[in-house]
This record gives structure tokens, sequence and C-alpha cells, in this order.
């Protein structure tokens, strides 16, 4: 964009998440949106590379004819089949739709990080399925083959069409509606539900001592989303603040509407894929806490919950503590810096 010489400085009132001065994008102080650089700052202290985990066991449980049961082996793919679609999806969102609309420096800095995150979340995959032999072509074409993986993915696709065009532009009242509701889609339920119960799977081996290496790099890579998402609830409150003219109580119905698709999306990709439970989850354990960190999703952003359903998974907080004491010769300790400021939702 064209830069133009002037020797004001720029007004920190006049930043805005979109629709800000032109200037705003390239000039990083006066910092506006804290939230944003306090998000950047924690993603670079809390960096980490799956290769830094061991598949050892993993490698000798999975060639095991024992330890591992069929259903727990095909959960395992199809957890892997749908996360490697999603972190996928959400890294073309954010590099090739959302940062180019957005004027907030600060928050153009965490898209970076972020995207980069999403970047070592597909390394991560990708390392778990060639560690333990799997079918690579198997695995990254599940979300062509699974009915309930397929869905997920264009339901959040069909939201994200519009901005990805090249003639699309914010700085009217449709086209910033537009928007916001893309980054409700893409943060609360692509970030926020879609991964949830895969997450609940890997944390079930986890407590089962099953797979210990893939289990904890799903729990960095569910620590990073937590991030991922608390930065999207900053971002969309702070549209909501800065142009409050978008937040119409019919945009605000839409929103929980959206909302309960995505609950539905995600329940039923549960059931079908888990038909008969794992873990001790089942069917309706999966529906409650889909239902339960929807309502928390909702309450974030200042809408009535929807639900009301109990926890069934109290364990999942415990899962994301990485700061708990481990013995440096069973695995490296690779515990986020930060961890303990951050605001984790589940």
């Amino acid at each position: 964009m064209p830069i133009t010489k002037t020797n004001q400085k720029v007004d920190v009132n006049l930043r805005r998440i979109i629709n800000g001065a032109d200037a705003d994008v390239i000039q990083l102080y006066p910092i506006k949106h804290k939230f944003a650089w306090d998000a950047y700052l924690a993603g670079n202290a809390n960096h980490w590379l799956p290769t830094e985990m061991s598949m050892q066991k993993d490698v000798e449980q999975w060639k095991s004819k024992t330890v591992l049961s069929e259903d727990e082996r095909l959960a395992l793919k199809v957890v892997l089949g749908f996360f490697t679609t999603g972190d996928s999806i959400a890294a073309n969102n954010i590099i090739l739709a959302i940062y180019r609309h957005i004027t907030s420096p600060e928050c153009r800095m965490y898209l970076l990080r972020q995207g980069f995150e999403e970047a070592i979340h597909t390394h991560s995959y990708q390392y778990i399925v060639e560690s333990l032999g799997l079918d690579e072509g198997e695995i990254f074409n599940m979300y062509r083959e699974v009915d309930a993986i397929y869905d997920k993915d264009v339901f959040i696709v069909g939201f994200n069409e519009g901005i990805f065009n090249p003639q699309f532009e914010t700085g009217t009242f449709e086209t910033d509606q537009k928007f916001l509701e893309n980054l409700i889609v893409s943060y609360l339920i692509m970030e926020g539900i879609f991964f949830y119960s895969s997450f609940a799977v890997m944390f079930g081996f986890q407590r089962q001592n099953k797979m210990a290496g893939s289990a904890e790099q799903i729990q960095y890579i569910m620590r990073d989303e937590s991030q991922h998402l608390n930065f999207g609830i900053e971002m969309i409150n702070a549209i909501k603040q800065e142009q409050p003219e978008l937040w119409t109580p019919e945009f605000q119905r839409h929103t929980v509407e959206l909302i309960k698709k995505g609950v539905v999306l995600e329940y039923t990709f549960a059931q079908e894929v888990f038909p008969r439970g794992i873990f001790g989850m089942n069917a309706d354990g999966f529906r409650k806490y889909i239902e339960h960190i929807a309502d928390r999703r909702l309450a974030r952003i200042g809408l009535l919950q929807q639900y009301g359903s109990p926890n069934p998974f109290p364990w999942m907080s415990e899962a994301i503590d990485l700061s708990k004491e481990k013995n440096f010769f069973e695995t490296r300790v690779t515990e986020y810096q930060t961890g303990g400021a951050l605001n984790f939702d589940f």
C-alpha cells in the first residue's frame, strides 16, 4: 500500500483491528491492542518442535498386537485425519485472508506467529504418521473420504470463501460484518469447538499411558490452540467495541445459530467416528462436553449460554498443564515459560 510522507505521529486512538489508518499496518508503536502483543511474546516463549518428543515407545506400542485395541487404532488415525486438514485450513485462512484485512500491526505480528504455529502442528502430525509407519495417503486424504470430517471442513471453508475473494475489501457495513463472521467461525468454531473431541480422545490415550509421545505433541498443540482461541476472542471483542454498529441483535442471533450448527457437526463427528465410545467416553459424554465448551465460547463474546451442560470430562483441564515435573531420562522438559499467565479455555 502507498506510504504518505508526513511528520504527523500516529494517533493511537485511531488504531483499529480493521479499517485503521494505512500507517497502522507498518508502524508498530504506539501499541493499542496490547492483548495481541502479549500473545506474540507468549507464543515466542512457548516455542516447541515435534522432533523434540521421543516416539520410540509409541512405535513399540503401535507395532504390538496386544497394547492397542482396533477401536483405539482407528481413533488415532481418524483424529490425525481431521487434524491434518484442520490446521491447514486455519493456516490458509490466517495468511491468505485474515492477515490482508487486519490494520492493527500488533495483531498482524501475532497472526504471523499463529501461522507459523499452524505449520508446526502440521509438521507434528506428519512426524507422528511417519514415525508410526502409517499410510500417509490414507491419513492426509481422510477429509475427502470420511463424511464427518468432510462436513466440518466444508462448513468452515464455506465461510472463508467470501473474504478469500481478491475483490473483497472491508470498509462497508456488509463487508465488515462478513469479516467479523469469518473471525467467529474461524476462532470460536474451528479453533474453539472442532478440535476438542479429538483433543479429548488423545488425552484419553495419555491417561491410559498409551501413545505418550503422540499425546504430548497434541498437548502442546492444544496449548497453542487455546492461545489462538483467546487471541481471536480478543479481536472479536475489540471489533465490537470499535464498531458497535456491527453487533446488531440480528447478527448476535446469527452468531448463536452458527455456534449451534458447529456443535451438531462436532458431536456428530464424535458419535460417527467413535460409535462404541473410547476410554470410557461415550456419545452422550461427547455431546455434553461439546455443548459445555460452546457455552463458554458464547459467554466470552457476551452472548447467552444455550445448553447448560456440565463438563463430563473435568480431567481435560489437567491435560493442558505442561508445568508438571518430568523425569529427565524419560522425556525432554519442554515446558511453557509463560503458561501460568495465560487464560486457557476448555
